[in-house]
C-alpha cells in the first residue's frame, strides 16, 4: 500500500510539473507555425522508412536483454506451427474414397488386398484400417479393440507439439510484462538518481516498458491463431477417423457373414 501511495504521489507530481510548465511558457503564433512544419516533416520521414527499419528501431529501443525471448518464442512457436501444418495436411486423406476401395479390394481379393491398399495410403486413418485389418482373423472384437487402441495412439501423433505452443502463448506476454516491471523501476531509478522528476529522465524505462508489453501480446496473438487453426484441424481429423473406423467395422462385419 505505501509503495502504491509512492507511484501515485510520483505521478501526481509528474503531472502537476508539466501543467505548470504548459502554463509558464507562452508560444507565440510564428514559432507555434515551424514547430507544426518540423513535426510534420519528421512523421514523413519516419513514414518513408523501410518497415524493417522500424521494426529494427523499436527491437533496439525495447531492449535486446528483453525483446530477444520474445523473439525466440515467436520463432519457435512459428516453427512447431510450420512443422504441424505440414504434418496434418499430409495426415489429411479422402476417407470415403478409401473406403470404397478397401471394401471392394475385400470382396474382390481379400484381406490381404486390403491390407495392401491400406500399406500404399498415407495419414492416420490407413494406418488404423492397417492394424485392424491385420487383427481379422482374430474376430471382428479384436478388431475394434485394436482400431480403439491405435485411433489413441494416431490421435497423441497429432497433437504433438501443441503443448510446446501453448507454452509459447502464455510465456510471450509474461516476458513482456516482466520487461515492464523492470522498465518502470529503471525510471524510479533514474528518478532517485537525478533528484528529479521531469518527464525526459523516465522516458527511457517508460519505452521499454511498453514495448515490451506491446511485443509480448503481438507474439501470443499470432500464436493463439496458428494455435486454434491446429486444434480445428485435429478435430476434424478426429471426428473423420472415428466415423471411418465405425464403418470399416461395419464393412468387415458384413464381409464376415459372407
Amino acid at each position: 500500500m505505501k509503495k502504491l501511495f509512492v507511484i501515485l504521489s510520483v505521478v501526481g507530481l509528474l503531472s502537476l510539473y508539466s501543467a505548470n510548465a504548459y502554463a509558464q511558457d507562452s508560444i507565440p503564433a510564428a514559432p507555434a507555425a515551424t514547430e507544426e512544419v518540423a513535426v510534420a516533416n519528421a512523421e514523413t520521414d519516419v513514414a518513408g522508412e523501410p518497415m524493417h527499419q522500424i521494426l529494427k528501431k523499436q527491437y533496439m529501443d525495447g531492449g535486446v536483454a528483453w525483446m530477444s525471448p520474445i523473439l525466440l518464442c515467436l520463432v519457435l512457436g512459428l516453427a512447431i506451427v510450420i512443422e504441424r501444418i505440414i504434418y496434418l495436411n499430409l495426415a489429411t486423406t479422402n476417407t470415403k474414397k478409401l473406403l470404397s476401395k478397401v471394401e471392394e479390394a475385400l470382396n474382390t481379393n481379400g484381406v490381404a488386398a486390403a491390407k495392401e491398399i491400406c500399406r500404399d495410403t498415407r495419414g492416420p486413418v490407413a494406418s488404423i484400417f492397417y492394424q485392424g485389418l491385420e487383427r481379422y482373423d482374430e474376430g471382428v472384437d479384436v478388431v475394434e479393440k485394436s482400431v480403439v487402441s491405435y485411433g489413441s495412439v494416431q490421435m497423441g501423433q497429432l497433437e504433438t507439439g501443441l503443448s510446446w505452443i501453448s507454452l509459447f502463448i502464455a510465456l510471450a506476454p509474461m516476458l513482456g510484462f516482466l520487461g515492464t516491471v523492470v522498465g518502470m523501476i529503471a525510471a524510479f531509478d533514474s528518478i532517485q538518481a537525478a533528484g528529479d522528476i521531469s518527464p525526459t529522465i523516465v522516458a527511457s524505462g517508460m519505452k521499454v516498458a511498453l514495448l515490451t508489453t506491446v511485443a509480448g501480446l503481438i507474439v501470443a496473438i499470432i500464436l493463439q491463431i496458428f494455435y486454434n487453426y491446429l486444434i480445428n484441424k485435429i478435430e476434424s481429423l478426429v471426428l473423420s477417423m472415428e466415423d471411418s473406423s465405425i464403418t470399416l467395422l461395419d464393412i468387415l462385419a458384413k464381409y464376415n457373414r459372407k
